[in-house]
């Protein structure tokens, strides 16, 4: 009795075929790749392939037994049929067989009739044949076959060192399509999840953790404030405090997931909301007799959106919006200063350039210290040029006004604050020293604008008398405070910076040379007569320790600035400011880690390109994301989510590393930055690191050009563009076209555009640009056209490819499989008589059918008819593989 497993069953041309799996020991055959099944008929229809896979439970081996059944499929839209005949062979039957092909006998139920015949065959991947290796009688092939690996170990996977830690769980398929030329290719192709899913996302938790913690702390130093901002503060304090106890509670039920992969049905679920919907890779190889095999990868993924908040008022970009200006009245409510994004901005890469530098300097001077007591020339000259280097970088970020202004600001929020209006009210309308404004030095605030149009900074004593001020002593001003303080303190550091390098510089010429007058005065306080000459540390020491103390100093004063800036910010932020904050952490963790997955993707496959390296390092990558949302109900507020989340990565840097050991776990990327600004570092066993560009060794930070273009393809969309808004849509595509646009005039700057990948078609770069922007500015109804230029420009700028969907399931599989096959078109020569049935097979049999099974646990796409009628006719699913289900 042989042991069944569910039927597997395949259409074609009215032939259902099933097998049932055998039991059998013993172990697997490396050399068994798959199993192709063919039912040839008298009326010579096309052959029908498929494969089989063996399960773990039942290992293959020379005495495993598979059954193969036949049925005729009356309804192709029904996997059922009339029984017609089945056939017994062993593995070991098909090996031994001549030529690799065991011709079998159908038998039917009574086991005395012959139903017809059936020839099994061995095929082993990669391995090219000819067409009368399949049938004798080749003119009669009209459609694709289809065959799937029997094991995932057969798969040709590329770097497979590399892939291990990052992608895994693959799903193969292997089709033979017929060429122009009536040759073959063997296409394959192959799907995969990416554990960056979670492994980037709980990173970030841990990084924004960790910021809003830094953030706290900053405001507890802010030291004593007024009743009315100390209030305030403690109503930050317990936002911020909420916000990272959501975020830990998220985190810690992230630790306790191993998956690497969030199916659809769970998009809302609150546990995995910073978890990318349905992420996987897909990579389409080509192998054509005397060519070259071609790859074509894309990454997709479900639209970067917080669906567990849900889109009730929109999505980030209409909230960003209306919140900022919301913000203008609270900072007048709360007696605030009002800044702008841009200042706000500006704060926080303050405080993140300030922490940074402050250690990098106090190292360096170190260093230094260390040179001197080592007497080292070389290594004096090396460590002053990093010093100097550092300190100028320092100063430079410190030469702002909006550090003075926020100084004064918080000067004014300190307990028992007089404003100047209430000190010199009786000569308020006396003289001329009124009539500018010290508001329009504030941030927010033009030089020009008028003074009756800024907020108020309230005077803060208990929050009593913040009404009564005027608008034109909105800076406040303070008798025991100099206002130019700020000034000296910075420019002391460029000052004893300039004293390091002049006593570095009489160190080197060993005291022997003569200074002038001014620089022999300078240094007199530093190099006393009776220091011996060669002490070179203890002259050096006196400058280096003012310089430190010099920085430390200046370091604690900004950063109590820049706080007190965010803490406004904060303020006006009350309550909605916080959301906001929380459903764009969403949407970019969501972002960030389909972009290193397909970052890393990209890399892996390029790591022997010169050309592609030269590309990564001297001007960076494009990431064009396709998105086919509609302009309508929810899915609008998805696509102004997803606006904002792919803009977002624009701050995000990649840095090559050399892995630590071998261990296979030490390849995993990394996140650390803060929310201004990230950085993913991508590790490589030392053999391949050493044989990259030195500026990628060195750590250079390597950029991608996120760009998003969007087109709705089903019914919403086209009740949208008949009664509704599509501005949306038409805004987010000129917008992103100019990005590719100026890409491709840097790349073409500072590259040669040989260094490209080459295509069959000939089509120049410049004139498919031309081209898109016509297609953009055109006013035409779901104009795929633009999705399908757009991916052409990318593939031919050598970038990175995703396309997203609302599930990233559905649409997205009609995409992706439209996209192969045109690929196959253009790039390798499929006859038109078999792309329709080459659209149709890789919809019905490939990848992204298990994709949807994998997802809902159905072999449906979620299409109804009435839908279907409203897509454009290439991206219609085939018949039978659609139906109404849960997604």
């Amino acid at each position: 009795m042989l042991p069944q497993t569910a039927p597997h069953t395949l259409n074609a041309t009215g032939v259902l075929i099933s097998w049932l799996q055998c039991s059998g020991c013993g172990a697997g055959l490396e050399n068994m790749d798959c199993l192709r099944l063919h039912k040839k008929r008298a009326n010579k229809d096309p052959l029908f392939l498929t494969g089989v896979t063996f399960p773990s439970e039942y290992p293959d081996s020379r005495d495993s037994l598979v059954k193969l059944t036949v049925y005729d499929a009356k309804n192709k839209s029904q996997e059922s049929g009339s029984f017609l005949g089945s056939a017994t062979f062993s593995i070991g039957d098909l090996l031994r067989a001549k030529d690799g092909r065991l011709t079998l006998s159908l038998r039917s139920s009574d086991g005395v009739c012959t139903a017809g015949t059936a020839v099994v065959s061995h095929l082993k991947m990669g391995e090219m044949e000819e067409a009368h290796h399949i049938a004798t009688d080749t003119s009669s092939q009209k459609c694709p076959s289809a065959c799937e690996p029997a094991d995932p170990s057969c798969i040709l996977r590329e770097d497979d060192a590399l892939t291990g830690p990052v992608f895994r769980n693959p799903v193969c398929k292997v089709y033979r399509f017929q060429t122009m030329d009536s040759k073959w290719m063997l296409v394959r192709e192959q799907m995969e999840e990416c554990t960056l899913s979670f492994t980037i996302p709980k990173q970030l938790l841990a990084l924004y953790i960790q910021e809003d913690q830094s953030r706290l702390q900053n405001l507890e130093e802010l030291g004593e404030l007024s009743p009315h901002w100390d209030n305030l503060r403690k109503e930050v304090v317990t936002r911020y405090g909420g916000i990272i106890n959501s975020y830990q509670e998220t985190l810690a039920e992230l630790e306790k997931m191993s998956g690497s992969f969030k199916p659809s049905c769970c998009k809302a679920q609150k546990s995995l909301e910073f978890i990318p919907i349905n992420l996987h890779t897909q990579r389409m190889r080509v192998t054509c007799p005397q060519k070259t095999d071609a790859l074509y990868d894309i990454i997709t993924v479900g639209a970067p959106a917080a669906h567990f908040q849900g889109f009730k008022c929109g999505g980030l970009q209409r909230l960003l919006s209306r919140y900022e200006t919301e913000k203008k009245s609270f900072s007048t409510a709360y007696q605030c200063i009002y800044y702008s994004p841009q200042h706000t901005a500006k704060a926080q890469e303050v405080l993140s350039t300030v922490s940074l530098l402050q250690p990098l300097i106090t190292a360096l001077a170190d260093q230094l210290l260390q040179a001197a007591l080592e007497h080292s020339s070389p290594g004096l000259k090396e460590a002053l040029k990093s010093l100097s280097d550092k300190t100028e970088h320092f100063v430079h970020t410190l030469k702002d006004e909006l550090v003075k202004s926020a100084l004064l600001a918080l000067h004014a929020a300190r307990p028992g604050y007089v404003s100047r209006s209430q000190r010199q009210t009786p000569v308020l309308g006396q003289g001329g020293d009124h009539s500018h404004s010290p508001v329009q030095g504030l941030p927010g605030h033009s030089p020009t604008t008028p003074a009756t149009e800024s907020p108020v900074v309230g005077n803060n004593v208990g929050g009593e008398d913040g009404g009564s001020l005027k608008h034109q002593d909105s800076i406040p001003h303070h008798k025991e405070y100099d206002e130019e303080e700020w000034d000296r303190v910075w420019a002391n550091v460029a000052k004893c910076l300039n004293c390091v390098i002049a006593v570095v510089d009489k160190l080197l010429e060993g005291g022997n040379s003569k200074q002038e007058a001014g620089a022999e005065q300078q240094l007199a306080d530093v190099i006393t007569s009776h220091n011996p000459a060669g002490d070179w540390r203890e002259q050096l020491s006196p400058p280096v320790s003012r310089l430190k103390e010099c920085v430390m100093n200046v370091v604690e004063k900004a950063k109590r600035a820049m706080t007190f800036v965010l803490l406004q910010e904060a303020v006006c932020s009350i309550p909605q400011g916080f959301h906001l904050q929380q459903r764009r952490d969403v949407v970019f963790s969501q972002a960030l880690a389909a972009l290193a997955c397909g970052f890393v993707m990209k890399l892996y496959a390029g790591l022997q390109d010169k050309d592609f390296l030269r590309q990564l390092h001297l001007v960076g990558l494009v990431a064009q994301f396709e998105s086919l949302l509609s302009t309508y109900s929810e899915e609008i507020g998805m696509l102004e989510d997803m606006e904002v989340g792919i803009s977002d990565l624009q701050k995000v840097v990649f840095r090559i590393t050399e892995a630590k050991a071998e261990d296979l776990g030490e390849l995993q990327p990394s996140v650390c930055g803060r929310r201004d600004h990230f950085t993913v570092e991508v590790p490589l066993p030392q053999v391949i690191f050493q044989s990259l560009p030195e500026e990628i060794k060195g750590g250079k930070p390597l950029r991608v050009f996120p760009v998003l273009f969007n087109v709705g393809i089903n019914e919403q969309q086209t009740i949208a563009e008949r009664f509704g808004d599509i501005s949306l849509q038409e805004r987010i595509n000129q917008k992103n076209f100019e990005v590719l646009e100026a890409y491709y005039k840097t790349l073409r700057e500072k590259l040669p555009l040989e260094c490209l990948p080459c295509f069959q078609t000939h089509a120049d770069i410049k004139e498919l640009l031309e081209t898109l922007g016509q297609n953009v500015v055109t006013k035409k109804r779901k104009n795929v056209e633009i999705l399908w230029i757009a991916g052409t420009i990318c593939r031919r700028l050598n970038g990175i490819r995703f396309t997203s969907c609302k599930s990233a399931k559905d649409r997205t599989s009609m995409s992706v499989t439209l996209e192969q096959c045109s690929l196959l078109r253009d790039e390798h020569q499929l006859s038109k008589d078999f792309f329709v049935r080459a659209l149709d097979c890789m919809r019905r049999e490939g990848c992204r059918i298990e994709n949807v099974e994998k997802n809902i646990r159905c072999r449906k796409y979620a299409f109804n008819i009435l839908q279907l009628m409203a897509f454009p006719k290439c991206y219609r699913p085939p018949e039978g593989t659609y139906g109404k289900v849960d997604s």
